[in-house]
C-alpha cells in the first residue's frame, strides 16, 4: 500500500462517504482515470485507523501488478478470505471493473456481513450496470470530479489571484499536477498521455473499438464545440466533410462510450415553460478542461468555452442537477436545482459593450419565477447588478458558490 502521509484532503468528499462506514452498503467511487479517487481510498483508510481499534485493511489495487493475479472473482473471493479476519475486516478495491464478474464477489460479501466494503472505478456503465442489477439497494455511490478551485489553490500552495485563476482555466484541475513542472509543455505533454490512457484502456480496449482515428477525430470535435448545442447528425456531417464517414447511430455509440468513462458529460436541453426535456442536440462538457485544451493546444485555448466548462463541473461537483434551458427562442446556459432550489446561470467572457450585457441579462429577465438568476464571468469590473439580476466575477463564484 502506499505511503498516505503526503496526501491533500479532500474533505468534502471524506465528509460524504463517512456517515456510511460500518455500514451494510457498498461504497462505490466512481470518476474519471487521475482525478484522485485512489488518494480518497488512502484517506479513508487513515481515518478507519484513527477511529476504530485494530482494523483489518484489506486492500487491493488492479493498477498495481502485485495484484495482477486476482483477475475474476473467484481470485477475489480466495484472496479475500485468506487476509480476513473474524470480525473488523475493510475492505479496498481500486479500479474494480478489471476483475471479471466482480459483482458475485461483492454480492458473497455482502450475505456474509462481516466486511466494509470500498471500492473505486473508471467505467460508469460498467459499475452501474452490473451493480443495480446484481446488488441494487446494497451499494451508494460517490462521484468525484478534478479540483474545485479552492482545492486547486491548495494543492498547488497559489495565492487566490488572477493568474492563478488563469492557470486553473488552462492547466485543469488533475491532482498530479501538483508534481510536475510548472510549464507548458510539461502540462501539455502530461494531459495528452492521460487523454490516450483513457481512450485506449476504457474505451478502445473495452468495447473492441478498431477505427480509432475516428474516435480521437470525434473526441477533437467536442473539444472545439464545448457549450454549443449539437447532436449526432451535425457530428456525422462534419466528420464526413473531413472524410471520415460515420453514421448518426455510430456515433451516438461511441459518444456512450465516452461518457462511460467520464471523458466527457452530455447536458439536455428543458423547457422552461414547458417543463419537459428535448432527447436530441444536447451540450457536451469534458471532466477535466485541462485535456480539452491540450488535445487542440493551449495557444488555440477558447476562454469562453473553457469558462462554461469550467461553471458546469463546479455545479456537478456542488451536487446539482444541471440542464441547459430553453424559453422560447432564447437559451439560458444552466438551470441547475438542488433540495428543491433552483438557480439560472449564464455564463460570459467578458462584458465587452452594451450589445453583450443586454444579450446576457436579457434571456434571465424573461424568466418570471423568483429563483435566483446570475451571469457569471471573467469581468472583474462588471456591474454587480443589472436590472436585479446579479453578476458574479467567476474567481467570486468558482471560490464561494455552493
Amino acid at each position: 500500500m502506499k505511503p498516505s502521509q503526503n496526501i491533500i484532503n479532500r474533505k468534502n468528499y471524506i465528509e460524504k462517504i463517512i456517515p456510511f462506514i460500518k455500514t451494510n452498503l457498498i461504497k462505490v467511487i466512481v470518476g474519471q482515470r487521475r482525478v484522485g479517487k485512489s488518494y480518497l481510498l488512502l484517506q479513508l483508510i487513515d481515518y478507519i485507523k484513527d477511529k476504530y481499534k485494530k482494523p483489518n485493511i484489506i486492500y487491493i489495487n488492479k493498477e498495481n501488478y502485485d495484484f495482477d493475479n486476482i483477475k475474476n472473482y473467484k481470485n477475489l473471493i480466495d484472496y479475500v478470505n485468506d487476509k480476513k479476519n473474524d470480525k473488523n475486516n475493510f475492505l479496498f478495491i481500486d479500479e474494480i471493473q478489471d476483475i471479471d464478474e466482480f459483482e458475485k464477489a461483492l454480492r458473497h460479501f455482502t450475505l456474509e456481513q462481516d466486511i466494509d466494503i470500498y471500492c473505486t472505478g473508471s467505467n460508469a456503465k460498467l459499475l452501474s450496470g452490473e451493480l443495480a442489477s446484481t446488488l441494487s439497494g446494497r451499494y451508494i455511490e460517490f462521484k468525484v470530479f478534478s479540483l474545485s478551485y479552492l482545492e486547486f489553490i491548495k494543492f498547488h500552495n497559489f495565492q487566490n489571484n488572477e493568474e492563478t485563476l488563469k492557470k486553473y482555466l488552462y492547466w485543469g484541475g488533475l491532482p498530479f499536477l501538483k508534481n510536475l513542472e510548472k510549464s507548458e509543455n510539461v502540462i501539455s505533454e502530461y494531459l495528452k498521455n492521460i487523454f490516450s490512457t483513457i481512450i485506449y484502456k476504457d474505451v478502445v480496449a473495452r468495447y473492441n473499438i478498431r477505427n480509432t482515428f475516428f474516435l480521437e477525430n470525434l473526441v477533437k470535435y467536442l473539444a472545439g464545440n464545448v457549450g454549443s448545442i449539437i447532436s449526432a447528425k451535425k457530428i456525422s456531417d462534419y466528420l464526413k466533410s473531413q472524410n471520415l464517414k460515420m453514421s448518426p447511430q455510430i456515433v451516438l455509440t461511441y459518444l456512450d462510450y465516452l461518457k462511460y468513462s467520464f471523458l466527457i458529460f452530455n447536458v439536455r436541453r428543458s423547457d422552461i415553460l414547458g417543463k419537459k426535456n428535448f432527447e436530441i442536440n444536447e451540450k457536451f462538457y469534458f471532466e477535466d478542461w485541462g485535456i480539452k485544451n491540450a488535445l487542440l493546444g493551449f495557444n488555440n485555448v477558447d476562454i469562453g468555452q473553457v469558462i462554461e466548462n469550467v461553471i458546469y463541473i463546479h455545479l456537478k461537483s456542488n451536487d446539482y442537477n444541471v440542464m441547459v434551458g430553453k424559453y422560447g427562442e432564447k437559451e439560458i446556459d444552466f438551470i441547475c436545482e438542488k433540495n428543491g432550489e433552483k438557480v439560472y446561470i449564464q455564463a460570459c467572457y467578458l462584458m465587452s459593450d452594451e450589445k453583450v450585457v443586454n444579450r446576457e441579462y436579457s434571456n434571465l429577465m424573461e424568466i418570471r419565477d423568483n429563483y435566483i438568476k446570475l451571469v457569471v464571468s471573467l469581468d472583474r469590473y462588471a456591474k454587480a447588478n443589472y436590472k436585479g439580476i446579479k453578476h458574479l466575477y467567476l474567481m467570486d463564484f468558482l471560490s464561494n458558490f455552493k
